[in-house]
């Protein structure tokens, strides 16, 4: 019987920088999901958070399908008796374009106790600007 592989130690992680100006969001989505498991890396083990980060920036000038923007609808709840709140995709890219992503983002992580742990690895950005150049992210490329 083979032993799980379990590192031991501090895991050093990296930064990641994406630009997501004109890529297809559920692309995008994937590919940030895969870094924040950490399923790139040689030492991955399910289970462990791998301590990677991903700075995406630009992410008002991401694409998505005519359909989804004419009919994907986001809702969320005010914790208050009838609550619930609906936003088209439009209005959201005009008001959050980060809460897109980060949606996206979520339904392609594994749905368990490290999903927030994940979540918090991500930061997102609208604009080009991020104040994340004091760890270094290195842009990241495609495979």
């Amino acid at each position: 019987m083979e032993k799980t592989y379990v590192p031991k130690g501090q895991i050093a992680g990296k930064w990641h920088l994406i630009d997501a100006e004109g890529e297809s969001l559920g692309r995008l989505a994937t590919q940030i999901a895969t870094l924040l498991i950490g399923k790139h890396n040689v030492d991955f083990t399910p289970g462990v958070v791998m301590q990677d980060h991903v700075v995406v920036i630009n992410a008002e000038k991401i694409s998505a399908n005519l359909t989804r923007q004419e009919q994907k609808i986001y809702y969320h709840h005010t914790l208050y008796p009838g609550g619930l709140r609906e936003i088209d995709f439009k209005t959201q890219m005009e008001r959050h374009p980060d809460r897109i992503l980060r949606a996206a983002v979520r339904g392609m992580l594994p749905k368990n106790r490290l999903t927030a742990r994940y979540l918090d690895n991500l930061k997102i950005y609208a604009g080009a600007e991020h104040p994340h150049a004091a760890q270094q992210p290195q842009p990241y490329e495609k495979a």
